[in-house]
């Protein structure tokens, strides 16, 4: 006869108890959650957990109640509380830009007749030149002809004799001046040629302004032709910042607005412009819209292409309610705040933002002026009373798993 073997004292459970159990455990759980759907609460043997009672949003029933936190689950997530108050709000809008040419002050260099380049003054972009300095000169047929014409017409007023003739002398030469002038011949220029009697072999082409050249098309012994843009001058005296703005920013920033700007090169100077332009359309890609700043620029440090990140000074506003950022908790869904009760316990209220500046946000409706509200640690108060909920619904079935005259410490 054999000896039982020590680990098997107590017998296995037959398939059948399995089989048993395995169905009073379903329906155990059908139960309950049927249970907590009709009544839309977890069941209470979880409602309580060290101190905290978790009775805040029942979860699918979207109510507001309150959550009591003791004192040491306080000091435990570092909850501090603050007054709502009424307040000025400075605001400020930061953005960044690029600095390009004031398109008020660029000049383009071209000629008006057709002919050969056959010396440039300026023959580098980047040059500084100043208004009335030379450019280039030019050979030109049609501007040698002219020329002669003028001459000729010069000689006839000096040598015509009786008023009709005098009076046609000088109609000509007069013509013969204009046209000059309409190829951007000096009046000095003309004048010399007059008396010298002799035509001159090139036009000298000369800068209409002051500036830098930021573009330049031709060599010598280049043939050019009427509107073809040689040089582009610009003026650098005064520069533009074009930047960008969110659109929900849009309601703080309008023309000759005051503007602080920074560049990377002086990190340790801080320009001043103003606002000059809005543009009147939104990207739809990035939501954002254009404005201009105008700044200074009598030194020349700054260079188009560089790299500014701006301020705009937002005009204050009448007293508005704020709290600090740390009391909001957004949900995608709505705004909450913890409200602090003469009882102590905390209580989620719906509220509607509105601006913000630095750790202040204003609210526009559901607070009052005075009210304690939670400044920070409110996304852990919020975690603890979700977690209690969800605690709650679980623990409850656990505790009522055990059935009378089963152990199910073994399988």
């Amino acid at each position: 006869m054999s000896t039982p073997h020590p680990t098997s004292a107590r017998p296995p459970m037959s398939t059948r108890s399995q089989i048993l159990l395995s169905l009073s455990l379903v329906a155990l759980a059908l139960v309950v959650v049927a249970v907590a759907l009709r009544t839309g609460a977890p069941p209470d043997a979880a409602e309580v957990m060290e101190g905290h009672d978790h009775a805040a949003m029942t979860a699918g029933s979207g109510e507001l109640e309150p959550v009591v936190l003791d004192a040491d689950a306080v000091r435990r997530i570092g909850v501090t509380y603050a007054l709502v108050e009424r307040r000025i709000l400075t605001r400020y809008v930061e953005t960044v830009g690029n600095v390009v040419y004031d398109e008020t002050r660029l000049a383009t260099v071209n000629p008006k007749i057709e002919g050969w380049v056959e010396k440039l003054h300026v023959d580098f972009t980047g040059a500084s030149v100043r208004e009335g300095q030379p450019l280039m000169e030019i050979y030109s047929p049609a501007l040698v002809a002219a020329q002669e014409e003028l001459i000729l017409a010069a000689r006839l007023a000096r040598d015509a004799a009786g008023e009709r003739a005098t009076a046609s002398a000088a109609e000509l030469l007069s013509s013969a001046r204009r046209r000059l002038a309409y190829w951007d011949v000096s009046e000095e220029e003309i004048r010399g040629i007059e008396e010298r009697g002799e035509p001159s072999r090139t036009l000298t082409l000369r800068s209409p302004a002051s500036g830098v050249v930021v573009e330049k098309s031709v060599v010598e012994g280049d043939r050019v032709g009427p509107g073809m843009t040689l040089y582009r001058i610009a003026d650098l005296s005064r520069v533009w910042i074009e930047a960008e703005v969110f659109e929900k920013d849009l309601a703080g920033v309008e023309r000759g607005q005051g503007a602080l700007v920074q560049f990377e090169s002086y990190p340790e100077e801080t320009f001043r412009g103003s606002v000059t332009y809005v543009y009147p359309t939104v990207s739809a890609q990035s939501r954002t819209a254009s404005l201009r700043i105008e700044l200074a620029n009598p030194a020349g440090r700054l260079k188009p292409g560089m790299y500014a990140r701006v301020t705009l000074d937002v005009p204050p506003t009448d007293p508005v309610l704020v709290v600090p950022r740390g009391a909001v908790i957004e949900t995608g869904q709505r705004t909450l705040v913890f409200v602090a009760d003469a009882a102590g316990a905390l209580m989620p209220r719906e509220v509607r933002i509105g601006a913000a500046s630095g750790q202040l946000i204003e609210v526009l409706s559901g607070l009052e002026e005075g009210e304690r509200v939670v400044a920070s640690a409110a996304f852990l108060v919020d975690a603890e009373s979700n977690l209690g909920t969800m605690t709650g619904g679980l623990e409850a079935p656990a505790a009522s798993t055990a059935m009378p005259g089963m152990d199910h410490s073994k399988h």
